[in-house]
């Protein structure tokens, strides 16, 4: 069981390396993070390599019993190579050039970042590749965090090679873009530039092109670390670690790059909804390894420093949340970071060892956490049980969905969550499926929001229903090919003759300043009867039974939830707005695919893994599930046994 964090030595003095290592022991780390922003330290002049103090922190973690989760290093390229070469740092669309002096201060496209990078990585890998105490590599650091878009030369350049392999010629580009609309036909792709700021609304196909041809450029750094890591250190596995739900980056395609998926997420205490949010990372994570298990590799023992109110993790708080991470699949626990830095930007983040040194709850915490993880070893390598339920997460949809010049402002997230939260409130276990890929594992699969889908896409979400599945399709999925064109003739595309209805025309509630100050306000009645919010339409009939309609205003009498039920058994749900009582029609479904589930006390989840079962209570009150009482932020683990609730 990895557990530990990230490891700054080189921004403190020698003497204090001894006391780290010690304290290492006491709290029952086993691995550490190291080098992950110590270009700087490792190359301090072009070309000329200082790998001493890595040495020295190597042989003295080797000693002590811990590995060495090694990072690249190339996160934060140092001031010699920035002022030599000022054209790798990264543009914005309005053109101001960012520069050093924070970090990621570089563009993914920039040939002489990757020059430098990978003659770093062969350095490393050729010094530290055999040594025993390696456990893994760390490409670069949160790749994308800072700088998802770049718009230099450079990336313009390489953005037109990207779009001629994707078309071929420049004809087919113009179809797919529609450019015949405001007159933006294009005759060579050499005109062609990023969508960096225009007078009105931007192509829509080029806006969405560039959101794929961004993420393509920085897995492009992934990939080329990893492919030199592969070649000189072969069997050592490799990983970066990803940000959880991050628009920029479709990590459906980046999990191929890497041996084994690794996480960052920081759930803000201050948030009622940050476990539910946290428990759908966490299924995201293990949905992206195939099932595999994962590592969590960063997290903070308490408070972040970069939200507007940093609040601190309540005592056991932190436990709860990493516990939830094994639940779910992951076979290590990992912080940011292990001594919490004195001087600096992230001086106020908070550490494993904070500024008041061992005599702390957090370091009490840390080192009784330790112990709990050392004592749960025998899940590593571990599965959660097959989930009979999927959520579609779709990055195309995500992007397309958020554009400007759309029928009103919506969040991808927030609909997928709405639909995870009943479930995780049920004691559901959800996997996330990706568009396209087979669906046959799945009893109930469900897809909202999702926009902007292929045509094997819909066919395969089609294919839930005839199989005897039960398919559920909220409002704004498949209006638009992944190209971004519209599907005509009432939107749905393939989904049309399982679901049994068409749209006729988008009505969503005005915002209240339109209205004369007037809350908008939608009521259905019938399953799921109550408010809604968000999105209302007007839903024609041909061939599904009518679960729920509209009450009053323009949307009266109009279809909000139905249902058709397949000659195989199956059904195909539609749900055309965001109804309060969403629980309702959650059952509905679940009780119809023959799903056991409950409704578990709030803030409580059961989540089982192995032969262990996890009751975690996120609420400040004790709980009862079935006969066990649980305390307030507190857990119960125990073996498998089927819970009557």
């Amino acid at each position: 069981m990895w557990y530990g964090g990230d490891y700054n030595p080189e921004q403190w003095p020698r003497e204090v390396w001894d006391e780290d290592v010690r304290l290492m022991q006491r709290a029952g780390v086993s691995v550490a993070t190291v080098a992950v922003f110590s270009w700087a330290k490792l190359e301090p002049e072009d070309g000329r390599f200082a790998f001493e103090w890595l040495d020295d922190i190597f042989e003295k973690l080797h000693a002590a019993g811990i590995r060495i989760d090694l990072a690249t290093a190339t996160a934060s390229p140092p001031a010699w190579l920035v002022r030599a070469h000022p054209e790798m740092l990264p543009v914005t669309s309005s053109g101001t050039r960012l520069e050093f002096g924070s970090r990621q201060h570089y563009h993914p496209n920039s040939a002489v970042y990757q020059r430098y990078a990978l003659r770093l990585v062969r350095a490393l890998a050729e010094r530290y590749g055999s040594h025993p105490a390696l456990a893994a590599w760390h490409v670069n650091n949160e790749l994308a965090c800072h700088v998802t878009h770049d718009y230099s030369p450079e990336s313009a350049a390489a953005f037109r090679v990207w779009l001629r392999d994707r078309y071929g010629d420049v004809e087919t580009l113009n179809a797919s873009w529609g450019t015949a609309f405001w007159s933006q036909e294009y005759s060579a792709f050499d005109q062609i530039e990023p969508p960096r700021d225009t007078p009105t609304f931007k192509n829509p196909g080029q806006q969405l092109d560039f959101d794929r041809f961004m993420s393509d450029a920085w897995k492009g750094c992934l990939r080329a670390e990893a492919e030199l890591l592969r070649e000189l250190t072969p069997g050592v596995p490799i990983t970066t670690n990803f940000m959880g739900f991050f628009k920029a980056s479709d990590y459906w395609s980046w999990a191929e790059e890497v041996d084994f998926v690794s996480d960052d997420e920081y759930p803000d205490p201050a948030d009622p909804i940050s476990p539910a949010y946290a428990a759908m990372t966490r299924d995201l994570m293990r949905s992206l390894s195939g099932g595999a298990p994962w590592i969590l590799m960063e997290q903070a023992p308490s408070a972040v420093n970069w939200r507007p109110r940093n609040a601190a993790k309540a005592a056991g708080w932190h436990r709860l949340l990493s516990l939830q991470s094994i639940a779910r699949g992951a076979d290590g626990i990992m912080q940011f970071q292990w001594r919490q830095s004195r001087i600096g930007a992230e001086k106020f983040h908070s550490g494993m060892l904070p500024h008041a040194g061992e005599d702390t709850r957090v370091f009490r915490e840390t080192v009784s956490l330790g112990a709990e993880l050392a004592a749960l070893r025998g899940l590593v390598g571990t599965r959660c049980p097959a989930a009979r339920v999927a959520i579609l997460f779709d990055w195309t949809s995500w992007w397309a969905l958020e554009q400007e010049s759309t029928p009103t402002s919506l969040s991808y997230l927030h609909i997928v969550f709405r639909w995870y939260r009943e479930l995780w409130r049920r004691g559901v276990l959800v996997e996330f499926a990706k568009p396209g890929q087979a669906l046959d594992g799945y009893d109930v699969v469900i897809a909202a929001g999702a926009v902007a889908l292929s045509s094997r896409a819909r066919s395969e979400l089609a294919r839930v229903v005839t199989r005897g599945g039960q398919l559920v399709v909220g409002y704004q999925t498949a209006v638009l090919d992944d190209g971004l064109g519209v599907l005509l003739g009432g939107y749905l595309g393939e989904l049309q003759p399982v679901l049994g209805v068409r749209v006729e025309e988008f009505m969503p509630p005005a915002e209240p300043s339109l209205s004369g100050g007037a809350v908008p306000r939608l009521e259905i009645s019938g399953l799921g009867a109550g408010t809604a919010s968000e999105w209302g339409e007007v839903v024609r009939v041909h061939d599904a039974e009518v679960l729920a309609t509209f009450i009053g205003g323009d949307l009266a009498g109009c279809p909000a939830v139905t249902r058709r039920t397949d000659m195989s058994g199956g059904a195909g749900w539609y749900v055309a707005t965001a109804p309060s009582a969403l629980g309702e029609i959650a059952d509905a479904v679940l009780d119809t695919a023959g799903i056991e589930h409950a409704l578990l006390p709030d803030q409580v989840e059961v989540v089982e893994r192995g032969d262990h079962r996890f009751i975690l209570n996120h609420s400040n009150v004790p709980v009862t599930v079935g006969e066990i009482e649980v305390a307030p932020r507190g857990a119960r683990i125990d073996s498998v046994l089927r819970l009557a609730v």
